[in-house]
């Protein structure tokens, strides 16, 4: 064969000055959630905006100058783009809300890291649920008008595509992005020059591009090295999204964390507020630190000032899910940053110890160089607690420091456009402004039946188009036969969608248990299969590439959805994206989730069905154990932890054959004179009253500001003024405590009553031994419960013990009088903890001794 070269040539059109709008329009990642902005792109050329995957960059570099030329001179299409323009101009003219927030104020700004972020399939920086919260968390504060930042990193392959073969192989297929399609810009200084960091790794300097992508009014800065200035292996620290190994990883989150900060004050951004979302940023703390070192501070006293203005939200429910390195590894790449920061390599690697590993724990690092930490869930915050509870070795884990702000969803971008239309017609366009308001939504329940119905089949018919297109691309691939094909899709009908649909869509790991439906083929059969009241069963799904476990569950799936009685009752669908997510999610009528309890830290495929009307079926774990209200989906009680895992799945799966026998597919059939089950419509328009005001991202958001964003800004503020005079005062007073701790004890000098009639005093009276501490370093508490053996610490009343003196030179006598206020049989009990004012959480020392 002869041999040639192949040139390519990329030829741009040239945007008419009527249309001049459109490129701003496609560099801003508002039409991710604005639908009338990417159907304004899709109707100059329907069939190249399915080609270009639905990215408005790319398909302005590819559309027909023609098409462009034709719609300048069409009123309608003008008329189209002028409605967007009006509305995106309108959003982006509402001023920073700086002094609206209450407890912000005008030089406040929040600093947002995280691995991933999600907005769109158009910018594929993305692999699930991690990437798609931190999107919707800039979008919600984007909405809000909040002085906010993001950080992250611009990867040549994001997470990669799915197919699956004949056998039910999981295939990826990666793919490398052109930046020329994506909705980012380079970030420039004043002078044109590209705006480039310098990121010190052993024995050489990595040179980082600091590029922009546009969220509304939010920034997000992504962080690129396959620049020609490195060498080929630094290059490829950002190439691919969770790829290569350890080391690979180590310096992606340098990366991250020390070039974040970096690019930060390149660009003259100056964050008060500081945000880790998960582990990986954590060296963005190290970072900071080590400029109040260089400024003259003790690395104690940077510790402190950068703690207190720093959230660490973990989404983790597993020991093993969070980021370490050996130690070995720790000094290799931060021996002259430890130098510098003026401390041992035995201190530095205490940062990052914990008692059950030997390795650098990134979550320990967090939690140490931080001050406001969050698990995702009211449940996933107890489990946090848990797995955390060592670095407060003698606080219990309900009273230790983390909180929590369960995870929402952002409603304009999950909820479906028919119901948009609904909501505009039947409730007024100002539900949009109302989202946090569950009077206002209560007239959901006024919307007629009937539309309510034909707008959750017109959603599910949509589904069906769309997932008819996939399996259909599949079964040729795989070169099924067109009869094979029929049968496959004959229940997913978009002109009859008269089929209860149930839906399994996220990553496939185990502990989701996608395979729990499947422990009794019999009774299974029996629910799917009954001719009058038939059921369609979808998954969809990725596993992650070193997931063999994961990829064996998608082989186990595929085989039973190809066993013959189950063809066309169970569907496999390959290619799980955002796209097919929004389908599912709005089409279904029941989500189904089924995680080993209490490892689902929240979830957020359920919010995104309950808010469109789809009924969630879940165990009763992450987000669904504070959402369930017994009357908005159905709920199964994990049962005891204590028992073994196949017992687990017995129970729990059995309960899910006895709901879905018992409760759903009756109540789905149910369909009496009106062709549909009212009681199915009554029962999903109250999943929407209930679940749409509660879990959007606009209140988590609010909450952030209200829990961690003001007392982040407002410590910030206080630790820094007069040259780090606080944060010096706490450091030293926290080394004064550290230093006495041990030798701090307590006895009681009183006698303990037994008994006690209502109305009289209880008279307390301790000695404590404070070991050279002061009697104003210490709290002596009382905690008084009258629930016996029933309640958790963080539930007691809490009494203070005043000092009344000194017993002798190094012991204190502490006093409390208390009269009971209720009868019966009551529990108590008397500690002592270090107290200063400014601390930001009044435990955060982890330290108590107990009498």
């Amino acid at each position: 064969m002869t041999q040639r070269t192949a040139f390519t040539l990329t030829i741009s059109p040239k945007i008419p000055a009527r249309l001049d709008r459109l490129e701003e329009l496609a560099n801003n990642l508002w039409y991710s959630w604005d639908r009338a902005t990417r159907a304004l792109f899709s109707r100059l050329d329907p069939q190249l905006w399915g080609i270009v995957g639905h990215s408005p960059k790319a398909f302005l570099r590819r559309v027909n100058e023609s098409a462009l030329l034709q719609a300048a001179e069409d009123l309608t299409f003008l008329g189209h783009y002028n409605s967007v323009l009006s509305a995106y101009d309108s959003y982006h003219s509402e001023p920073s809300r700086h002094q609206t927030i209450k407890g912000l104020n005008v030089r406040d700004q929040v600093a947002y890291f995280c691995f991933e972020f999600g907005f769109h399939e158009s910018l594929p920086v993305y692999s699930g649920g991690l990437g798609i919260l931190a999107g919707d968390h800039c979008k919600a504060a984007s909405d809000l008008c909040l002085p906010f930042v993001a950080v992250g990193l611009l990867y040549r392959q994001g997470y990669f595509f799915q197919t699956i073969d004949g056998h039910g192989n999981q295939q990826p297929v990666y793919c490398d992005s052109d930046f020329e399609d994506l909705p980012v810009k380079p970030v420039l200084h004043d002078d044109g020059s590209e705006v480039r960091i310098s990121v010190q790794f052993p024995g050489r300097i990595v040179t980082v591009k600091v590029w922009r992508a546009q969220i509304g009014h939010v920034s997000l800065y992504l962080l690129d090295t396959d620049l020609p200035d490195n060498s080929e292996h630094d290059r490829l620290i950002t190439h691919q999204l969770y790829g290569g190994n350890n080391t690979m990883r180590i310096e992606q989150e340098i990366i991250l964390g020390v070039g974040g900060v970096a690019a930060l004050r390149e660009m003259d951004i100056k964050p008060t507020i500081w945000h880790s979302n998960e582990g990986h940023a954590a060296f963005m703390m190290l970072a900071r630190a080590l400029e109040l070192v260089r400024q003259g501070l003790d690395f104690a006293s940077a510790t402190e000032a950068v703690a207190v203005n720093t959230i660490f939200t973990t989404h983790t429910a597993v020991p093993a899910g969070h980021d370490h390195f050996p130690e070995d590894m720790m000094h290799h790449y931060f021996q002259e940053i430890y130098h510098e920061l003026k401390i041992s390599r035995e201190e530095f690697m205490a940062l990052g110890h914990t008692s059950n590993n030997h390795d650098f724990n990134m979550t320990a690092l967090a939690i140490r160089m931080s001050r406001m930490h969050n698990g995702v869930s009211r449940i996933h915050r107890d489990v946090s607690a848990n797995i955390c509870r060592d670095l407060w070795p003698q606080i219990e884990p309900e009273e230790n420091p983390i909180d929590y702000v369960t995870n929402g969803v952002h409603v304009p971008t999950f909820l479906a456009q028919e119901w948009v239309d609904l909501f505009d017609r039947r409730l007024g366009p100002q539900w949009r402004n109302k989202q946090q308001d569950p009077e206002f939504w209560s007239g959901i329940h006024n919307i007629p039946d009937h539309i309510f119905w034909s707008v959750r089949q017109s959603l599910k018919s949509q589904m069906f188009y769309g997932i008819r297109a996939r399996l259909t691309e599949q079964n040729l691939r795989n070169h099924g036969s067109e009869a094979h094909l029929d049968r496959l899709l004959r229940f997913a009908d978009p002109i009859n969608p008269n089929i209860l649909t149930l839906g399994f869509a996220r990553r496939f790991a185990t502990y989701k248990r996608a395979k729990l439906l499947f422990r009794d083929l019999d009774w299974l059969r029996k629910l799917l299969l009954d001719p009058e009241r038939p059921v369609l069963l979808i998954f969809a799904g990725k596993a992650h590439p070193a997931d063999l476990p994961g990829q064996e569950l998608i082989r186990h799936i595929y085989h039973i959805a190809d066993m013959p009685e189950f063809r066309g009752h169970i569907l496999l669908v390959e290619g799980y994206d955002l796209r097919l997510a929004r389908r599912l999610v709005s089409g279904v009528d029941v989500w189904l989730n089924n995680p080993i309890y209490p490892l689902e830290a929240s979830g957020t495929s359920g919010m995104k069905a309950g808010i469109n009307g789809t009924l969630n079926l879940s165990i009763l774990d992450g987000w669904w154990g504070e959402g369930y209200d017994g009357k908005n989906g159905w709920g199964i009680k994990p049962v005891s932890e204590n028992l073994e895992a196949s017992l687990r799945d017995a129970e729990e799966g059995r309960a899910f054959y006895e709901i879905l026998q018992d409760q759903v597919i009756p109540l789905y059939y149910d369909h009496g004179k009106f062709g549909y089950s009212v009681e199915w419509v009554n029962m999903a328009k109250h999943s929407m009253t209930s679940l749409l005001p509660q879990y959007g991202t606009r209140r988590m958001v609010g909450e952030y500001i209200q829990k961690f964003y003001t007392l982040a800004s407002r410590q910030g503020a206080g630790y820094s003024q007069d040259n780090f005079a606080i944060a010096k005062d706490i450091a030293a007073w926290k080394a004064r405590i550290n230093a006495a701790w041990n030798g701090v004890s307590v006895r009681r000098l009183d006698i303990p009553s037994k008994q006690l009639e209502f109305g009289n005093a209880l008279h307390f009276k301790l000695a404590v031994k404070l070991n050279g501490l002061q009697p104003e370093d210490v709290v002596v508490e009382l905690l008084l419960s009258r629930q016996y053996n029933k309640v958790k610490l963080n539930q007691f009343q809490n009494f203070r013990l005043e000092c009344t003196g000194i017993i002798e030179p190094n012991e204190h006598q502490f006093e409390l009088n208390h009269i009971p206020e209720l009868c019966g049989r009551q529990q108590y009990y008397l500690r002592v903890y270090p107290y200063h004012p400014l601390l930001t959480h009044p435990l955060e020392m982890g330290k108590m001794v107990w009498l």
